[in-house]
């Protein structure tokens, strides 16, 4: 398998620290606000990766975690007139939830950032003893110091006078050295201090990750990943803060693409969020899922009301298919579905490259196009050997019927009972060998979309 290393700008082969085991660590919200759909893709994006990591034989220690602390939960619950920390657990409860609609596994662990406070100080506490961090005058801020660490910089490849800096320097040596702990403001609630060597405050957000995902998974680990808005500066901060403490840290960083809305890349400033209880309101869970595939994961995703009625169509199709070969096998030697088949060595070859899933999902389409082939022409063991591998490959994926209960909507309904009247007339017309009006109401169904199947169980439609 190999993986795009953001750290080394390439593709390299996926080879984990020990045999047979993966850790993965990765940012997972700061919840100050519900899901909107760039968390859910990038949650989804390593709960695939997980899923394929397993399915190669490893067994995947996910660590996911929760930032409920920070300067935007505080703002936020300031202004809903909320303590912060029913904000922060109001919200991370919306995350849990969608994630299981979502059908994703749940990680290996979920740590929230206030509950690992001491690793944090014992960490800033090295870094102060390494020389590559100091306490501000006369406060109890505490910075990590930029000039002290020659290679900053090198996850994203930039020169330290190129990059961009958090606030003013103000009481910094350097403008671009970042927070490890932040006094208490006036204002702020007691409840959200903690004691430490330096005074009262809280950790830095960069140091809340680096401190969490050694806890965890140890001094080095296989594999980082987050969002691509997590490059810089959070992502950049992490990795020079846990080597200058003396940690090797991850193998290699992962990040996914970000989402736009009608090309439009989205933001609250332009207005164009689009929550996840918005996509919940218009499409089953196991439509948004695989949506979310649809375009390569470092890729970014576009958002418009149509790609889910796109990826409703194109799930029923695979759905439709297993379906079918219920029917139409169910009766015969090939009844028994085999768990576990031999893959297409296209599908491996796409998974393995990098997770390519749209290539993937296009392997496996090919699959019902050559299975449904079989079934009209009675081929009965090759059908078979295809349901089994489409079965297979949309559990891999998450997708598979089984895992989901979809509900069959009105307009289905609706469209199930007019399609039903026009096949009741195609095969009278059949039955009384009147072959043109047959064939007329089937090229109808064509142009429309509609796909009709002859098999020894009567005819049934699919969206073509």
């Amino acid at each position: 398998m190999k993986l795009y290393d953001t750290k080394a700008a390439e593709l390299r082969d996926f080879v984990p620290i020990e045999k047979g085991k993966v850790g993965i660590y990765v940012c997972g919200p700061t919840v100050q606000s519900e899901p909107h759909i760039g968390h859910l893709r990038s949650a989804l994006v390593y709960d695939l990766i997980t899923r394929w990591l397993s399915h190669l034989g490893n067994q995947v220690t996910l660590i996911r975690n929760v930032t409920d602390i920070d300067d935007k939960v505080l703002e936020k619950a300031n202004e809903q007139g909320l303590n912060w920390w029913e904000l922060a657990h109001s919200n991370e409860s919306v995350f849990a939830s969608d994630y299981r609609a979502l059908g994703m596994l749940l990680p290996s662990g979920e740590p929230r950032a206030t509950g690992h406070i001491p690793q944090m100080i014992s960490l800033i506490e090295t870094l102060i003893a390494n020389g590559h961090a100091y306490q501000a005058e006369g406060s109890a801020n505490v910075y990590f110091d930029t000039l002290s660490w020659p290679s900053y910089g090198e996850l994203t490849h930039q020169a330290l006078e190129d990059m961009e800096s958090e606030g003013d320097r103000g009481e910094k040596k350097n403008v671009q050295d970042f927070a490890l702990w932040k006094a208490t403001k006036e204002g702020e609630p007691e409840s959200a201090s903690w004691d430490s060597p330096w005074g009262k405050g809280r950790p830095g957000w960069h140091i809340e990750c680096s401190a969490m995902s050694t806890h965890f998974l140890g001094q080095t680990f296989d594999i980082h990943g987050g969002g691509l808005d997590l490059r810089f500066p959070h992502h950049e901060n992490e990795l020079a803060q846990s080597l200058a403490a003396g940690d090797r840290f991850a193998n290699y960083w992962i990040h996914n693409g970000l989402v736009n809305v009608g090309g439009q890349k989205m933001s609250k400033s332009l207005g164009n969020s689009v929550s996840s209880k918005d996509l919940f309101a218009l499409a089953e869970p196991a439509v948004i899922r695989y949506y979310l595939t649809t375009a390569h994961y470092r890729s970014v995703l576009d958002y418009q009301p149509s790609v889910l009625e796109e990826a409703a169509s194109a799930l029923e199709r695979l759905h439709g298919f297993l379906q079918r070969c219920e029917r139409e096998l169910g009766e015969t030697q090939f009844a028994q579905v085999d768990k576990n088949p031999e893959l297409p060595s296209e599908f491996i070859d796409e998974m393995n490259d990098d997770l390519n899933i749209p290539a993937a999902l296009a392997v496996m389409h090919d699959a019902v196009t050559s299975g449904n082939t079989e079934l009209d022409e009675q081929q009965l063991r090759e059908a078979a050997q295809h349901r089994d591998q489409v079965s297979k490959m949309l559990e891999i994926l998450g997708l598979a019927p089984s895992q989901w209960s979809l509900g069959v909507s009105e307009e289905h309904a609706a469209l199930d009972k007019l399609i039903a009247s026009l096949i009741a007339r195609r095969d009278q017309a059949r039955e009384n060998k009147d072959y043109d009006t047959a064939d007329e109401i089937r090229d109808q169904l064509d142009k429309a979309g509609i796909e009709l199947s002859d098999g020894p169980s009567g005819t049934h439609w699919s969206l073509s």
